[in-house]
């Protein structure tokens, strides 16, 4: 008789709340269908806990769930004296 193994995971929390630099985990596929080519080599971002909104010259160029920011982009907090629309 087989027996299953329960395979254990990560768990991810949420990006928390804030002003970050985000560069996509390396390697990833650039296959622009995800959202990292927009993000790619790196942008500003805010998270508010649920949702993280990537800006690249002060513009708008994707947003995801905190949970999948987390596990997919690497962060470093940025001064909140800075706004990610400032050039």
């Amino acid at each position: 008789m087989a027996v299953l193994k329960r395979m254990s995971r990560k768990s991810i929390t949420a990006l928390p709340n804030g002003h970050y630099w985000a560069t996509p985990h390396a390697p990833f596929p650039l296959d622009g269908a995800n959202g990292h080519e927009e993000v790619f080599p790196g942008a500003q971002c805010i998270s508010d806990g649920n949702w993280v909104t990537f800006y690249k010259d002060g513009e708008e160029v994707w947003a995801c769930n905190a949970v999948y920011a987390a596990a997919h982009f690497d962060f470093a907090p940025v001064p909140t004296n800075r706004s990610p629309t400032d050039n």
